[in-house]
């Protein structure tokens, strides 16, 4: 089995490890968990560097178990936030487990009868049958309230950060997920739990739990949290989350963040968020440092990933559709992407809402009376005896041409570039 512990060092994936840990995992194959919130129906990228341990680990030969959220998601976990989230009920919790298991599908094998298949499972299978004064007397008694004040994140909650402080609901939150690791540990025979940093609090509850429930001995890791290199937060862009699901997320978007990422950063994330070895990673990183304008670190990078969660088809047309704004591409091209592709590629382009009625019209009159796109017919005419304007990415030779119906892409769309780099989308309806 390759040893798991000597793989995260390497790629910067430790924080913190209980003593013991890297000997238990070295001796026989271990089930460990990794907790998720189910508070969408999509992973975003911030969720990828738990779902690569569970790879790492089932890749290592140990069984990981993926473990949803359900009751503590209803609650809401304090551990570095300085508010309580919105609270799901049954029926969402259900639907976003079904969407995270079939994105987690893409990492982790569930399905064959390997010894190490990976487990999903939802805790509120086992906590919605609870009774208050059950679990206060079973489980509430076994932890002190000094021993669950002393953790970071109820600390942090009740010194200020955050105008509220916290809820009885919040700071129960801590031992609900000690159980989760205690009934892990005693019915699928857990003995290690991994999560994010901001974590260790809740996860060394759950093995002291588990000491004093069952006499049992678990362990803990933690994996740093994921920043930039410029100190803003990772995963995160003006328009929010990069998310797993092409719904939210286009594979094109998506490849563009990670191409787009920091020398700095490039370097350390294909360590996480990868499968390639020390020996591809450390050749890659050198071959980039010769030429640094390539980005070929990045290309690999993005490459990897996307493949990963969108599959080779929907990389290739990522590619592809990266060419289009730096004047590689055809028409062809531009013809072939779907309508979210088309308008991801073109965000922020000045764009045109017009009538079909409009159609068919000379192409100066459309683009410099219907539209403004040029200020006068007489500069657009200039463009065009220049060679200068293009049409759906076809230059277009003539200021008598005609644009019709038949031009639109995907039946609503003319994409009119001006010079090299000036793009205007005119919509049809």
């Amino acid at each position: 089995m390759k040893n798991f512990i000597e793989d995260l060092k390497w790629r910067g994936m430790i924080q913190d490890i209980m003593p013991g840990t890297e000997e238990l995992l070295s001796k026989e194959q271990c089930t460990a968990y990794v907790g998720i919130d189910p508070t969408a129906d999509s992973l975003h990228i911030g969720h990828l560097v738990s779902v690569m341990m569970l790879k790492h680990f089932q890749d290592a030969g140990h069984r990981p178990i993926s473990l949803i959220g359900g009751a503590t998601g209803m609650i809401g976990d304090p551990s570095m936030k300085s508010q309580e989230r919105n609270l799901l009920d049954e029926a969402t919790l259900r639907h976003n487990q079904e969407c995270i298991k079939a994105q987690l599908s893409k990492f982790i094998d569930f399905e064959s009868d390997a010894p190490n298949a990976a487990i999903l499972v939802n805790n509120y299978d086992w906590m919605k049958d609870w009774r208050f004064l059950d679990f206060t007397r079973e489980i509430g008694k076994l932890i002190t309230v000094n021993y669950m004040m002393a953790k970071d994140s109820v600390k942090k909650r009740l010194s200020g950060e955050g105008r509220e402080g916290m809820s009885f609901t919040e700071f129960t939150y801590q031992l609900l997920q000690g159980y989760d690791f205690t009934y892990l540990y005693e019915h699928y025979g857990c003995k290690l739990q991994m999560g994010g940093s901001d974590q260790w609090g809740n996860i060394t509850t759950g093995t002291e739990l588990i000491r004093r429930k069952l006499g049992g001995e678990a362990y803990g890791l933690t994996w740093p949290l994921m920043t930039k290199s410029d100190g803003g937060k990772f995963g995160k862009t003006e328009k929010g989350n990069i998310w797993l699901s092409p719904e939210y997320t286009t594979p094109y978007a998506f490849y563009q963040f990670w191409l787009n990422v920091s020398d700095e950063d490039a370097a350390r994330y294909i360590k996480i968020f990868t499968t390639l070895s020390r020996e591809e990673i450390e050749a890659a990183v050198a071959e980039h440092a010769k030429a640094p304008h390539l980005r070929e670190l990045q290309k690999l990078l993005a490459r990897e990933i996307t493949v990963m969660v969108h599959g080779q088809e929907e990389y290739g047309k990522a590619v592809d559709a990266s060419q289009i704004l730096f004047g590689k591409s055809t028409s062809e091209t531009l013809r072939s992407l779907d309508e979210r592709t088309f308008l991801s590629v073109f965000d922020g382009v000045p764009q045109y809402s017009l009538s079909k009625d409009v159609l068919p019209q000379n192409v100066i009159d459309l683009l410099a009376v219907t539209t403004d796109v040029f200020p006068s017919k007489g500069e657009c005419r200039k463009m065009i005896q220049g060679g200068g304007l293009s049409l759906n990415k076809d230059r277009c030779d003539s200021a008598d041409r005609t644009v019709g119906a038949e031009d639109l892409i995907d039946g609503k769309y003319i994409l009119a570039q001006k010079g090299k780099k000036n793009y205007y989308i005119l919509k049809f309806e």
